[in-house]
């Protein structure tokens, strides 16, 4: 059944980081992170379902901030993600991070994430191409096919060896919880990733893991 906020391809507004999008405070506190923090694609970290709204040919406009398909439609990501992202590659050691998408179209979710990228903000306020980083770059584990979540993280598990419950996914459909037989800890983001909903998620994961106090 398709739920009528995503039935029709949104009308985006390409993403731009700023300093009025800071990471998230989770990040920065001092306290424990999980090894491993995953993403859903499809309505967590961009507003569109790539297997039903994108039609190839796709072709970066505005300094790769966007993606313009076939029809001269507009996809980008949700406006916190890149600062999101970049931020967790700031972090001291940097956070490990995954995709786990079940979209039927992966070559169009790829594409994206390499014309897709992340720019930084230089000290005068203007986005710098040059600092800037493919999204598809800052994934260290990618697993992009149809079918239950479980196996895609299955294979995340095998390919970096962390424990399922060093893991934090991000997802928009309550089905794929399902991970959490496993031991990951699942946290549903219905409206897509925000910095807020990556507080809650991180605040939980740690809250599970009872490590909501700082290590000695």
């Amino acid at each position: 059944m398709v739920l009528s906020r995503k039935s029709q391809t949104p009308s985006l507004t390409p993403a731009i980081i700023s300093d009025t999008v800071p990471s998230p405070e989770t990040f920065n506190d001092g306290l424990p992170l999980p090894k491993i923090i995953a993403f859903d694609l499809d309505y967590t970290l961009w507003p569109f379902w790539v297997d039903t709204h994108v039609t190839p040919p796709l072709k970066a406009k505005d300094n790769n901030i966007r993606s313009v398909d076939r029809w001269g439609e507009s996809f980008t990501f949700y406006p916190d993600v890149p600062s999101i992202l970049l931020s967790a590659k700031s972090t001291t050691p940097p956070l490990t991070l995954a995709t786990a998408s079940r979209t039927s179209a992966p070559d169009i979710a790829i594409s994206l994430l390499k014309q897709l990228h992340l720019p930084t903000t230089s000290e005068a306020g203007a986005s710098s191409k040059a600092a800037s980083k493919r999204a598809y770059d800052i994934f260290d584990y990618m697993q992009i096919f149809p079918g239950d979540k479980k196996t895609h993280f299955a294979r995340i598990q095998k390919q970096s060896g962390v424990s399922y419950d060093e893991m934090l996914f991000f997802d928009d459909e309550r089905r794929n919880k399902n991970v959490e037989t496993l031991g990951v800890v699942f946290w549903e983001v219905p409206s897509g990733v925000t910095r807020a909903e990556v507080d809650r998620g991180v605040r939980e994961w740690r809250r599970r893991k009872g490590k909501e106090g700082k290590e000695s």
